[in-house]
C-alpha cells in the first residue's frame, strides 16, 4: 500500500515518491501497472492533489513512470525500472555495511564474503559466467 507518515518531516511528495519505488523495488507494482489517479489517491492518502502531482512528476521526470493516454500513470519498463530496483540494492547493501561495521566486520572479510555470495548467484544463472575477479 502507498503510504505517507505526515508526522515524518520529509515532504510529502518525496515520501510518496519514496513509497511508490519501495513497491516497484519490492515487485508489488511490476512494470506496466497502473498507478491510482492523482484525485483518487489523494482522497485516499487524506492529501492535496498537488502532493500527488508533484510525486507522479518526480518519478516521471526519473524514467520511472510514464503517461499513458486514457490510463493515467503506469510503472515504466527498461532502464527506470532497472534503476529503481538497483537503488534499492544498494540502499539494502549500505544498511549490511553499517551493521558490518558496528560488529567490527573487516572491510576484506566482508568484501570477501560479498564476492562469495555473488558467485553463487552467478552460478545459479549461468554456471560458465565468474564474476568479481577485478574486486
Amino acid at each position: 500500500m502507498i503510504g505517507i507518515d505526515s508526522r515524518n518531516r520529509t515532504p510529502l511528495c518525496e515520501q510518496l515518491a519514496e513509497s511508490i519505488q519501495n513497491m516497484i523495488a519490492c515487485g508489488i507494482l511490476e512494470a506496466g501497472s497502473q498507478l491510482p489517479s492523482v484525485r483518487s489517491l489523494a482522497m485516499e492518502l487524506s492529501v492535496n492533489p498537488r502532493v500527488i502531482q508533484k510525486a507522479y512528476a518526480f518519478l516521471e521526470q526519473e524514467g520511472i513512470i510514464c503517461p499513458a493516454r486514457g490510463e493515467g500513470k503506469l510503472v515504466s519498463g527498461g532502464e527506470g525500472l532497472r534503476k529503481t530496483k538497483q537503488t534499492a540494492v544498494y540502499r539494502s547493501l549500505k544498511e549490511l555495511v553499517k551493521k558490518g561495521k558496528e560488529l567490527n566486520i573487516l572491510c576484506e572479510d566482508f568484501i570477501s564474503k560479498a564476492r562469495e555470495y555473488y558467485e553463487e548467484g552467478a552460478q545459479k544463472n549461468d554456471p560458465d559466467r565468474s564474476c568479481c575477479k577485478e574486486i
